[in-house]
């Protein structure tokens, strides 16, 4: 007969994502993540698998939660241009506060620890960039069909440029104490939408 888990799978991804996310992969041990999780190695393996699965398992779940945060934010009914201002507002304030500088984005961290040698991981980077980027893009579209945005303006290169913008935001805040070196450079793209 076979056993019962004795955990919440659920909550465990959830613990492991916040450990990976404040420590990265490489940092975080399985002996580590069974600290942490509170559960044995045999059941770390039997529920994830290996510590690369449960990191990309974290990921996911990274991901569906912002993406789709994300999603609503800019997807909303009315304007949106002021929407696209609250989302990169949103991520400078959050890249220079303390948590932001504790533990960054956990997308961005993993493209800049485990993508450029880890096929798996740049594979998720770059569909959660492609994700981020298509919603700055729709919304900057829906902006300019209503008015808000120029038509001289290109929603497909303001909507990339926003999007590095936010990356390097992410990379800035987590490295830097000068919360005004983020809000500056945020001011500055936002200008560019007129």
């Amino acid at each position: 007969m076979a056993r019962t888990k004795e955990f919440d799978p659920d909550a465990a991804l959830q613990s492991a994502l916040e450990l990976f996310w404040r420590r990265g992969y490489e940092a975080t041990s399985l002996t580590d993540l069974v600290e942490h999780l509170g559960i044995g190695r045999a059941s770390i393996y039997a529920t994830f698998g290996s510590k690369h699965e449960l990191y990309l398992k974290a990921m996911d779940r990274y991901a569906e939660t912002r993406d789709s945060a994300l999603l609503a934010e800019l997807s909303q009914p009315g304007p949106a241009l002021p929407a696209v201002r609250a989302v990169v507002r949103r991520f400078a304030a959050e890249a220079a506060s303390p948590e932001g500088r504790l533990n960054g984005c956990f997308v961005t961290n993993t493209a800049a620890e485990l993508a450029p040698h880890d096929p798996a991981a740049a594979r998720r980077v770059e569909i959660s960039w492609e994700h981020i980027e298509t919603l700055l893009h729709s919304a900057l579209v829906r902006a300019q069909a209503q008015g808000e945005l120029p038509e001289d303006r290109d929603p497909r290169a303001l909507a990339r440029m926003l999007f590095v913008l936010l990356q390097g935001v992410r990379i800035v805040g987590k490295a830097s104490n000068d919360s005004a070196r983020v809000r500056d450079a945020a001011e500055q793209a936002l200008a560019l939408l007129g």
